[in-house]
């Protein structure tokens, strides 16, 4: 019988080509595997499997209606929670691909990453804190999300990427991969916000830190490829983790400085965050004083009643808590809140 077209790549011919890998990389087969055992899959790799897992979950596909920075925007090219996952995605693969890591795993990981984020972005992050002792962070209930609300049974390295992959989080992840993803994440959102903010009109490009135009150039592509290379070289002259060369790092955090200055804690973003927050915590006190208002589909029945609700408030999309809000507080709802959500 003759050779055919196509020939078979399973889960065994793909694990054996992770033995070309970088020393540094984490093989499927190394997996320190998942909560509950079970069989595996006859073409994917553990990895591959979490990757399916997340693009198939409901979390993943309220991220189109989540906010990155500018809440609610009219503008169809502002960047939502979505997007900048995928961007995340693409900058992680291209690390990992260069620096003979395992793309599956840094896929899994960037894909996951912001699956616990609240609506309102960052700046409706910190409405939960007074409900949760030590403070809410999306991050713990990504972990959350894909542990407890969603049950996707992941490998413990994706969960740990998940659970690390902001800079503020210690210990720090222990695969490579997942630092790949922390660096691909600061990439994504310095270049996009910053394209964000000129095209809102908040800035105007020639705004922006000189020395860091000169090292990276315009935000965008041009400035997401020297960071990229950036991340290469250091880690290449490390050799230990993934890294930024010391000058390009020095220009990352002025320019993240700048941004955080005169975009993340502008004057506009400040009165939309007091608005985010305000109508987050209403609807937590609503929810908990009316907890029938919880979908039994997205509820876990055994965490205490603050729990649950934080879990259904933080899931929400921008324009379903805002839809929600006004229904439930109709009086005053629109009128607080609409003119500044447009920008």
């Amino acid at each position: 019988m003759g050779a055919g077209p196509f020939h078979l790549v399973d889960r065994a011919a793909r694990e054996r080509a992770e033995e070309a890998l970088a020393p540094a990389a984490t093989r499927s087969t190394a997996t320190r595997g998942r909560a509950c055992p079970e069989p595996d899959d006859r073409l994917r790799t553990a990895f591959e499997r979490d990757r399916d897992r997340i693009l198939h979950a409901k979390a993943f596909r309220r991220l189109k209606h989540k906010t990155q920075v500018f809440l609610n925007p009219d503008g169809d090219h502002f960047v939502t929670r979505l997007t900048h996952t995928l961007q995340v995605t693409q900058v992680a693969r291209s690390l990992a691909r260069a620096l003979g890591l395992n793309e599956d795993l840094a896929e899994a990981v960037a894909l996951g990453h912001d699956l616990g984020h609240s609506p309102f972005g960052h700046i409706g992050e910190e409405a939960f804190d007074p409900y949760v002792p030590g403070g809410w962070h999306h991050a713990a209930q990504g972990v959350r999300i894909v542990e407890v609300l969603e049950r996707l049974n992941l490998t413990w390295e994706v969960r740990d990427g998940i659970r690390a992959h902001s800079w503020k989080i210690t210990p720090p992840p222990h695969t490579r991969e997942a630092e790949c993803v922390r660096y691909a994440d600061r990439i994504a959102y310095l270049s996009h916000d910053a394209q964000d903010a000129v095209r809102a009109g908040v800035l105007r490009v020639e705004d922006l830190p000189a020395h860091a135009r000169a090292v990276f150039g315009e935000p965008g592509g041009q400035m997401v490829g020297a960071m990229v290379d950036a991340v290469v070289e250091g880690a290449l002259a490390d050799g230990a983790a993934v890294v930024m060369a010391p000058e390009p790092l020095a220009a990352m955090h002025e320019l993240r400085a700048f941004l955080f200055e005169r975009v993340y804690a502008s004057e506009t973003a400040a009165g939309q965050k007091q608005l985010a927050v305000d109508v987050t915590r209403r609807l937590v006190d609503h929810h908990l004083t009316h907890p029938e208002l919880i979908p039994a589909t997205y509820r876990d029945t055994e965490a205490d009643p603050v729990t649950q609700v934080v879990d259904h408030v933080s899931g929400m999309t921008d324009r379903f808590a805002l839809a929600l809000h006004d229904r439930l507080f109709a009086a005053d709802a629109s009128s607080r809140m609409r003119p500044l959500l447009r920008l």
